[in-house]
């Protein structure tokens, strides 16, 4: 545990509903020792004022402004709506903050390259919520592949359900801008993006895809008030690619929850066994999930259990539990100089990869998913 303790300001936290509110906060406070919440800020200071005092936290601030240039505040966490994040994030970059972004980092690739480069050029810490990476399900399963468990991986399938984009929302509020693909909050984005950030980080970079990207359901019924909105954003990605490795790989995400709980099922093959993992519904970031495996002549799936060590430490819950995770690494990182959380850098990664996919749906050709400088690296 790093010794140095860093004072936290959070951007976009209503009590009880929010992301902040059911994941960032639990995760903070149950890393005492590294962390102090010094307050929050919102669209305005009444917004905030509530939502200090409701969850207990010792100021807030008038506006974006006045928190990114607070000199008690370290670091600024940034868990608004996707198309606000390039003006907040830069705003603290410029005011020479370290910065936990909430995954997408940008509304597309460009937004994504802008901020990682700023951070780089102020010689700030830039850390992704791409927390799926260090769910200890997925932090086990790279040791196990890592290990031989599977020999050489052969390929890898997954199926998902998105959660959303199913064509029923709860309630307007906070629910319909995930609908319209210009806000960069869609299926593809969020829940793929986070699973494909644990993808990567097991079996390696993604060398080139080949994809479909389809709205079946054109609209969405709002539960609470029986209206229906138009739906731009897909609730159907298929995608086959390439790993570095020349492993095969397929995703296929649909819209809506599994009927029967078992919504999410990525598989790897290897030449020695296979592995599967399953979840509930595909955002691997924050779902439970379990591990199974057969090496050899074994003709069914064995359970792979995490072993304690993994999950010592941090809440239970996988909603808050990720999210502690991500935030150890990155006080490690900013006490010891070590690089173990998600950076920015990163998650420019995943987004090229999301603009590939998006690229091969819209000209119906395969596309490259990493520079090919990086390529040539990666084989070597």
């Amino acid at each position: 545990m790093t010794a140095q303790r860093f004072k936290v300001g959070i951007i976009g936290l209503q009590s009880g509903r929010s992301w902040a509110a059911r994941a960032h906060i639990p995760a903070l406070r149950a890393l005492p020792e590294s962390f102090e919440i010094v307050g929050v800020a919102n669209t305005s200071l009444a917004s905030a004022q509530k939502a200090a005092a409701e969850m207990g936290l010792p100021k807030a601030f008038a506006g974006v402004a006045e928190l990114v240039a607070a000199p008690e505040v370290d670091i600024v966490i940034v868990t608004v709506k996707v198309p606000h994040h390039l003006a907040i994030v830069k705003a603290a970059i410029e005011a020479g903050k370290h910065v936990y972004c909430e995954w997408p980092l940008g509304n597309g690739l460009a937004e994504a390259e802008t901020l990682a480069a700023l951070a780089r050029a102020k010689g700030v810490l830039g850390v992704i919520g791409t927390q799926a990476r260090g769910a200890p399900e997925i932090e086990y399963l790279k040791q196990l592949i890592s290990d031989g468990f599977v020999g050489e991986v052969l390929s890898t399938t997954l199926i998902a359900r998105g959660g959303g984009w199913g064509g029923v929302i709860p309630q307007k509020k906070d629910n319909d801008y995930l609908l319209d693909k210009a806000n960069g909050a869609t299926m593809l984005t969020i829940p793929v993006g986070h699973t494909l950030a644990a993808l990567r980080d097991v079996l390696g970079e993604v060398a080139e895809v080949s994809s479909v990207l389809a709205t079946r359901r054109t609209s969405a019924l709002v539960a609470d008030t029986g209206e229906k909105l138009p739906v731009s954003a897909p609730d159907q990605v298929l995608v086959s690619g390439v790993l570095v490795s020349g492993a095969p790989v397929a995703i296929h995400y649909r819209g809506g929850m599994s009927r029967e709980g078992d919504g999410l099922l990525w598989e790897i093959n290897g030449t020695e066994g296979d592995i599967r993992v399953t979840g509930p519904f595909g955002h691997a970031q924050f779902v439970p999930l379990v591990l199974k495996g057969a090496r050899g002549d074994e003709k069914t799936f064995q359970p792979l259990e995490v072993p304690a060590s993994y999950r010592f430490g941090f809440p239970e819950n996988a909603m808050p539990g990720n999210v502690a995770r991500n935030y150890a690494k990155m006080a490690q990182d900013l006490s010891e100089g070590t690089h173990t959380a998600p950076s920015f850098d990163d998650a420019v990664a995943i987004h090229r990869i999301i603009a590939a996919i998006e690229k091969s749906a819209e000209d119906g050709q395969r596309a490259p998913a990493i520079p090919a400088w990086s390529l040539a690296d990666e084989r070597r």
